[in-house]
């Protein structure tokens, strides 16, 4: 079981500091100051095992659960909405998403679930982040939509009577061009990754993610267990979003490519433990390699190949429209894709694709350009 646990910290405010001259905007936290806050054990913001699984195992063993609006009532009625969330997504980053962002508004507003106003939400959700830097509209929104859904929940198990959240207005987004990578610029891309033991290592995810077009996550946490070896074929497991289970055949330069990565730090696929990383690690050992420390390294190779920097993601778009340009149909790149329907792929692919004029030609010649 896990410890009890404030989850309102009422003096986190508390905690704003004074900069000397020179040093950051006055009100704003500074990076020591923030890391002094966030570590303090009073709140719980990464728990070494999960503490809604926890609340789950409690259910599980026919405990009656009692919400009040005591403390420790409002710490179980978080716990069962991130056990709830996270039986729903199937996705852990997900759950702590919404955990740290519902522990920071209801550490910095001081108040009970009960007491939230549409002024507290309004305020927290359109605050500035640290150093004065303003929020997107899609992080305002972001934050509007998770206190909303734990609201929403609320609601749903009789504790809260309202969801101050319906008087606010989310702001419009204009959702950023998707891009993607040709094929030139993928080769671009592998050629300057180092010829050394991380490199491979490296080389072996970026192919993986191009030739699989899985997700940054599903890739990251692939284990040696993932893969099932038949022959001359090679074949892996994944999950993907809302616990989709796949079982799809390995494209083959990814399964050279993974053996070589091993073989450079002294492993074999055929002897690894199941629950092993296929992404060694020198500092997490049989954890492998973290999604932080990949997109450092490749925004280092896309600096070094002169292509403009981009996230892990891109690599999705790229398999998708290297896929279409292939000669695959659309409903070949949505199986392949694992989307939910015909239409998002079709989406999808029009805007890596952008949307030809045809009738330029007519114009410029009525006006005498032809």
């Amino acid at each position: 079981m896990h410890n009890e646990t404030e989850l309102i910290i009422p003096d986190y405010d508390s905690y704003n500091p004074k900069p000397s001259p020179g040093d950051i905007k006055p009100g704003y936290y500074s990076k020591a100051k923030v890391k002094k806050v966030l570590n303090k054990p009073r709140i719980i913001l990464k728990p070494s095992h999960s503490s809604w699984t926890c609340w789950r195992n409690e259910m599980n063993e026919n405990t009656i659960i009692n919400f009040s609006d005591t403390a420790a009532g409002w710490q179980r009625a978080f716990y069962a909405f991130l056990a709830e969330k996270e039986q729903r997504s199937r996705s852990r980053r997900t759950v702590e998403g919404y955990s740290l962002m519902l522990q920071d508004f209801f550490g910095r507003s001081g108040k009970q679930p009960d007491n939230a106003t549409s002024q507290d939400i309004f305020v927290y959700a359109h605050s500035p982040v640290l150093f004065g830097k303003q929020l997107s509209a899609i992080t305002i929104g972001a934050r509007i939509a998770c206190i909303s859904s734990f609201f929403r929940f609320l609601i749903r198990m009789d504790i809260a009577q309202s969801n101050p959240c319906d008087k606010l207005q989310r702001p419009q987004t204009s959702p950023s061009t998707p891009r993607r990578l040709s094929g030139d610029q993928v080769h671009q891309l592998l050629e300057v990754v180092p010829d050394s033991p991380l490199g491979l290592r490296d080389w072996a995810i970026i192919l993986t993610l191009v030739l699989t077009g899985r997700r940054r996550a599903e890739v990251i946490c692939m284990k040696a267990g993932n893969l099932i070896l038949d022959g001359d074929r090679a074949y892996y497991t994944y999950r993907g979003k809302v616990g989709k289970q796949g079982h799809r055949e390995l494209p083959q330069p990814v399964l050279k490519a993974i053996r070589a990565s091993l073989g450079a730090f002294g492993k074999d696929l055929a002897t690894m433990p199941a629950d092993e990383s296929l992404w060694p690690s020198l500092s997490h050992h049989s954890k492998g390699i973290t999604s932080g420390t990949f997109y450092s390294n490749l925004q280092r190779y896309f600096k070094k190949a002169r292509i403009t920097l981009s996230g892990v993601h891109i690599f999705r778009h790229t398999a998708a429209k290297l896929r279409r340009d292939a000669g695959e149909t659309v409903e070949d790149v949505s199986r392949f894709l694992d989307h939910s329907s015909l239409a998002v792929t079709t989406v999808y692919l029009r805007s890596l694709d952008g949307e030809q004029d045809k009738s330029w030609a007519k114009v410029a010649e009525a006006i005498g350009l032809a």
